[in-house]
């Protein structure tokens, strides 16, 4: 029995279906996306969606959908299903038994006497989709009809009829080769066995993409289908599907699929789950090894690498190699943007953090200075030398972040061209790995050859200290003001002042952490991460819902965070210790469910502050599965000091 499970009776619910999002990865960039029943439901849905090098490696949907369709005695069932306007048509999903996703994602078919089964892969590093289909029972003849929906459209976009498309095709092996548009590479449609093409040009009208709507967006889309596939089909036998960006060899694509899926891991645990759904951020291009923020729409992204890298990487299977692989390639490409007088002045201090987490599986501090030491040295002394335009270091040690009319955070979103939280002064995360910084950089720091730099960075650390908490401490309250400004303290109850508590080095007492853990576990923490500002406050929207607007508003005014919850589980631990074990073990596993819902077999992006903690944005966020593996990690090292 697989350890996914999925109710076989609501599977032609489309109110539960369409929910229920797969993602398959080649580990180059590329990506399929649909639901459990085919049905897209988001312009990033596709069957093969990749990276085109002529439109600057932005993503593009080549093929969209595949439909099936059964014939027998000349009846036609059709196993698609598309949305047009609020109508299902065809209504492919009623035939439905069952849908499983272990090694590959599989849907079963059964029609009359017909029980056909489906498995889509996507293979490694290869622009290519990959679709067997089964004939598992069958009392008469039986023909497989496919007809393909082509887009050629970056995934941004939205594909609409035009006199444009290039209807001409190209014979191929087994198959035909397309290229709707100048600049796109041929997409290679092949099958393992002989069949007939026949070709019939036409538009499909008004495709609807029920996500895109509800989110308020552009949602009707035309689509190119130039004609199908048609073949027979006898029990037992395996036909396989090929789209690919290269001519395949059709008799290889049986042996290719099997070698293919005998090397996916099964999605058999929680945590087998989250660390395969850790690898699908993972892209190797051209010698750089990179990682993607989430599925199916976000890129790169530094603050998001460096956050994300321990916990996808030295969590649970320690990868060191990977790891060096991942931020040796950023801080290649990136060095620069980290010395940028304009970086946003939090993210070259994450690195610092990130590195730590690498020490304490490779304790060398004088490899670790040898590899990284001039580029952390240079950081802190960008910092003490006023180079950046949008921080300023302070006689407090403190620094101060201020950009007119922009945010300087994390919490960077813009409404009508302003940021919607300012936080414009001292901000509490910001100062919080800036001491963590000063204090990992003269630990390692090498004593004699860096004695100047190391006295600087300890006279800066005795001034935060002397004044960290006379900044940030509301007197009368058990909680730090999230940000120190002009008009003075911010009193909102935010989550960032709990970066000040689980930092290996803070300026913080015991006393006072247990005091901000209290409050952030009564107004902030629920089954679904850490809220982004407490109900209490008049401006908490607890729903991310709604138009672009709509959805603004409340994405940093109270949905919730996964990958804030590490720092409160670690900020737990060091101050309740094993006692804390079982309850952080609760709060891990309470995502164990989630693992059905949204993206399948992985953690979504934010979700709603208010029960039951809808889960929204990106289905597949990096951030959010590299914080529960690395709490489990937590969790397990404390496990061994109980022992």
């Amino acid at each position: 029995m697989s350890y996914l499970q999925f109710n076989k009776d609501e599977l032609v619910n489309l109110e539960y279906s369409l929910k229920r999002e797969v993602l398959s990865t080649n580990h180059a960039g590329g990506y399929m996306n649909t639901t459990i029943v085919c049905c897209n439901t988001r312009k990033y849905h596709g069957l093969l969606v990749v990276p085109v090098k002529n439109f600057g490696d932005d993503k593009f949907v080549l093929l969209s959908s595949l439909d099936e369709t059964v014939i027998q005695h000349g009846k036609e069932f059709n196993l698609g299903i598309h949305r047009y306007g609020d109508i299902y048509e065809p209504k492919g999903h009623k035939y439905i038994k069952n849908f499983e996703i272990e090694k590959v994602v599989s849907v079963t078919y059964t029609v009359g006497g017909v029980l056909l089964r489906k498995d889509i892969m996507f293979p490694y590093k290869k622009e290519q989709i990959l679709i067997r289909y089964t004939l598992l029972e069958a009392h008469s003849p039986t023909i497989l009809r496919l007809r393909p929906f082509m887009a050629f459209r970056n995934f941004h976009a939205l594909s609409k009829v035009n006199n444009d498309v290039n209807r001409h095709y190209d014979l191929i092996e087994n198959g035909v080769a397309f290229k709707m548009y100048e600049g796109f590479p041929y997409l290679n449609m092949q099958l393992s066995v002989k069949s007939e093409f026949i070709s019939s040009p036409d538009w499909y009208y008004n495709i609807e993409y029920k996500e895109e709507r509800r989110r308020a967006y552009e949602s009707s889309e035309d689509l190119f289908v130039p004609g199908f596939f048609e073949m027979p089909i006898k029990k037992g036998q395996q036909i396989i599907f090929s789209a690919s960006t290269n001519v395949e060899k059709p008799s290889g694509l049986p042996a290719e699929f099997t070698r293919n899926e005998s090397k996916r891991g099964l999605r058999d645990s929680f945590e087998q789950c989250l660390q395969l759904a850790a690898k699908q951020f993972v892209i190797h291009d051209n010698g750089d090894t990179v990682i993607y923020t989430g599925y199916p729409w976000l890129g790169k992204n530094n603050r998001n690498t460096l956050i994300s890298l321990p916990g996808l990487t030295l969590a649970l299977n320690r990868d060191v190699e990977l790891f060096n692989s991942i931020l040796k390639t950023f801080i290649r490409n990136e060095k620069e943007s980290l010395y940028s007088p304009l970086c946003d002045p939090d993210i070259p201090l994450w690195l610092f953090w990130t590195l730590q987490q690498y020490h304490k599986v490779k304790d060398n501090k004088a490899s670790l200075w040898k590899d990284f030491g001039e580029i952390l040295k240079g950081i802190i002394e960008s910092y003490t030398g006023q180079s950046r335009e949008t921080v300023f270091l302070h006689e407090t040690g403190l620094l101060w972040a201020e950009r007119e009319g922009r945010a300087t955070s994390w919490m960077d979103t813009m409404v009508n061209g302003l940021p919607l939280i300012e936080r414009a002064g001292y901000q509490i995360e910001l100062n919080a790995l800036w001491y963590n910084a000063l204090c990992f950089a003269a630990d390692i720091a090498p004593k004699v050859k860096e004695g100047p730099f190391i006295k600087t960075c300890k006279d800066i650390k005795s001034r935060v200290e002397q004044n960290f908490r006379k900044a940030f401490w509301i007197e009368g309250r058990d909680y730090l003001a999230d940000y120190v400004g002009p008009e003075g303290q911010n009193k909102y109850v935010r989550p960032n002042q709990l970066f000040a508590c689980a930092f290996d080095y803070s300026p913080l007492d015991d006393g006072v952490k247990a005091m901000v853990l209290q409050s952030v576990k009564k107004e902030l923490l629920t089954t679904r991460g850490i809220r982004t500002l407490s109900p209490k406050n008049s401006r908490y929207k607890g729903e991310y819902d709604g138009d672009e607007y709509s959805r603004s508003m409340a994405y940093f005014q109270g949905t919730t965070r996964v990958w804030i919850l590490q720092f409160y589980i670690e900020a737990c631990l060091k101050i309740l210790g094993t006692s804390f074990l079982k309850r952080a073990n609760e709060i891990v596993y309470e995502f164990e469910e989630d693992l059905s819902v949204h993206c399948i077999g992985s953690i979504s992006e934010v979700y709603d502050g208010d029960p039951p903690h809808q889960p929204h944005g990106c289905t597949s966020y990096s951030a959010s599965v590299a914080s529960l593996l690395r709490s489990m990690s937590l969790i397990e090292h404390y496990k061994n000091i109980e022992q």
